[in-house]
């Protein structure tokens, strides 16, 4: 996500799996309670026994089907889909009334307890209730049978009792059928939510499971600003009834399509991914192109097509600099969509929502290099917050203060050192703009004021990685990034992990730098 201060706006290396790789691997649904990859044999008795899985009754795959994502994924990332056979696998079947105000849905997941404990239930985050929706659950099975179920949080955080606890290794299928009811206008945090100025945007928009870590699931209730979510790598089928004349765009890639009596029927395919977007709109038109096995997608309303273009030309060009500096971008597809976000922007996986200020022209138009700005920090967001994962509540500057040093990074190989200046230059201003500006960069995002947070974790923040750069050096500055994207890939890093890999490329001890910049004084 991007704001300004001018705006109200806003590998495989799990951190919670390292462990249990070493243990017993990942498996997939049908495998459960299979031997470990790369393990030595174990008894019996040190394994969890299978479980009967049922066979999914929603959409006709298969759980250990991965052949629906393949061509979502570029050829060098195909490896993934058995190299994650851990994975939730979602199936998910939704209908958009007439009235684009309510939604009904049905899903399944395949989950895989992938911790080191035993799990008695598992978690879904309800966001939509925290946010003016309603979004109501029922008809909740575990593996075909009847579940007990209890609401906590604001409703916003639906526990699942399990028939019995799900030993590491196994897996069970939970099933349950939702309603998703929206307010006039756009809701959420940043209004990210709902059906306004003709665009329906649907972030977070059904039942999701939530990170597991040392604290257990991730249940707590997100400040109204900054990001929200905090979830491990999945594999997403979603398929989508409404009327016809909606132009539909979600994240992974479309596979088939069908139309009848003035309905249409779109089913997609996305992952890994940590979430799953859906807008749409009877208004948008698209603009596309290709870039190096890419596919971009450009989406905007009527009368905004010098922007809708623009924007496709700035997301090609930073597509091809941060694949050059962190590693190849692994989709086949990237979609930039306007939406009625408060927030000018705000990634999702292979997908950023734009806010629709950024696409006005005349007198209302915001500066160009703003545009600009903008989806170059969203794009670099699907390799941190996309690829690489944290707890964005708890940790925000994981994602953030390093993408706008990317971004910062990106303005000096396309414009020079004028160009890393100016955008320096923007930093050190909004950094300025704090009232406490000696604020630590690594606290979570409710021990800031609102203005504290964009001053700190997107201004202070973004200095901090120069800073480590003139400690590292920029070639190994560069080499510690790609190998951070590498480690961490489709995983979640901390910034334990950070700091230590970073001391690893330095061969220094960085722990001096981190205690002025990140950490809060003891």
């Amino acid at each position: 996500m991007i704001r300004w201060p001018w705006r109200r706006t806003g590998g495989l290396a799990p951190r919670s799996v390292l462990l249990w790789l070493a243990i017993v691997g990942l498996v997939a649904c049908r495998w459960a309670g299979a031997a470990p990859l790369g393990a030595p044999a174990a008894t019996a008795t040190s394994l969890a026994p299978p479980r009967a899985i049922p066979t999914s009754e929603l959409l006709p795959w298969s759980w250990e089907d991965r052949s629906p994502f393949r061509s979502g994924l570029r050829d060098s990332e195909a490896g993934v889909l058995e190299q994650l056979r851990g994975a939730s696998t979602y199936h998910l079947d939704i209908e958009i009334a007439e009235d684009a105000m309510h939604l009904r849905g049905r899903e399944e997941v395949c989950f895989t307890n992938q911790e080191t404990t035993p799990l008695p239930e598992v978690v879904f985050r309800l966001f939509p209730n925290l946010w003016g929706a309603s979004l109501t659950v029922s008809e909740v099975q575990v593996d075909g049978q009847s579940a007990q179920v209890r609401l906590e949080n604001e409703e916003s955080a639906l526990f699942v009792a399990l028939p019995e606890p799900l030993l590491p290794g196994q897996s069970l299928v939970i099933s349950l059928s939702y309603a998703l009811a929206l307010p006039e206008g756009g809701s959420g945090n940043y209004g990210i939510l709902g059906l306004d100025d003709g665009v329906l945007a649907l972030p977070h928009a059904y039942p999701l499971i939530p990170a597991y870590d040392d604290q257990g699931w991730y249940v707590e209730l997100a400040p109204e600003y900054g990001d929200v979510l905090y979830a491990d790598t999945s594999f997403y089928l979603l398929r989508v009834r409404a009327p016809e004349d909606w132009t539909l765009v979600a994240s992974g890639v479309s596979l088939e399509r069908t139309v009848s009596d003035g309905w249409q029927v779109v089913t997609f395919a996305a992952g890994p991914m940590r979430d799953i977007y859906l807008s749409a709109s009877q208004d948008y038109r698209v603009a596309s192109r290709d870039v190096g096995g890419v596919r971009i997608h450009s989406y905007a309303q009527p009368g905004k097509e010098e922007a809708r273009d623009r924007t496709l030309e700035i997301a090609a060009s930073a597509l091809q600099y941060f694949e050059q500096t962190l590693g190849a971008y692994p989709f086949t597809e990237f979609d930039l969509v306007e939406t009625h976000t408060s927030a000018l922007g705000i990634e999702y996986p292979g997908l950023v929502a734009l806010a629709g200020d950024l696409y006005l022209e005349g007198d209302a138009a915001l500066p160009r290099e703003v545009l600009q700005a903008v989806v170059v920090h969203e794009t670099g967001h699907q390799w941190f917050y996309g690829l690489v994962g944290n707890d964005q509540v708890q940790e925000p500057w994981l994602d953030e203060s390093l993408v706008q040093y990317l971004t910062m990074r990106y303005y000096g190989a396309k414009y020079g050192e004028s160009g890393a200046t100016g955008f320096r230059r923007s930093l050190e201003e909004r950094w300025q703009r704090a009232e406490d500006q000696g604020l630590p960069v690594g606290l979570p995002v409710e021990d800031y004021s609102i203005s504290a947070y964009s001053a700190i974790v997107y201004g202070k923040g973004a200095l901090f990685f120069e800073a480590l750069e003139q400690r590292m050096g920029r070639e190994t500055m560069d080499a510690f990034l790609q190998d951070y994207v590498t480690t961490y890939r489709f995983g979640m890093a901390d910034s334990v992990g950070l700091q230590a890999l970073a001391e690893t490329h330095c061969n220094c001890n960085l722990a001096g730098l981190f205690n002025e910049w990140i950490y809060p004084k003891r």
